[in-house]
């Protein structure tokens, strides 16, 4: 299970998307980040749900190693695209 949320704007829609067990924890050293309800935590989704956010989405927004996993299998990012935070995968895509 993952949690996540969608943003709308004009152009684009944009998905937040996370490892469930990873919602409200504060990760990294140097470069720290929190991921937060506010921006993650809108709604507890399953795989079929998070595939469809992904095809549908123009940004994605990424972490932990499950949703990593997932997007990888389905062609919406590569290896190349996903940095370490911890040891905790995080990507981004963009389509174009």
């Amino acid at each position: 299970m993952f949690w996540g949320k969608i943003f709308s704007t004009k152009y684009n829609l944009v998905i937040a998307i996370c490892d469930e067990e990873l919602l409200n924890k504060k990760v990294g050293k140097e470069f720290k980040i929190k991921i937060s309800k506010d921006f993650y935590g809108e709604k507890l989704i399953d795989t079929n749900i998070a595939l469809k956010l992904m095809k549908k989405a123009t940004i994605g927004n990424l972490i932990g190693r499950n949703i990593i996993d997932l997007a990888k299998k389905n062609g919406f990012i590569i290896r190349e695209n996903i940095i370490l935070i911890d040891g905790i995968p995080h990507a981004q895509f963009v389509k174009i």
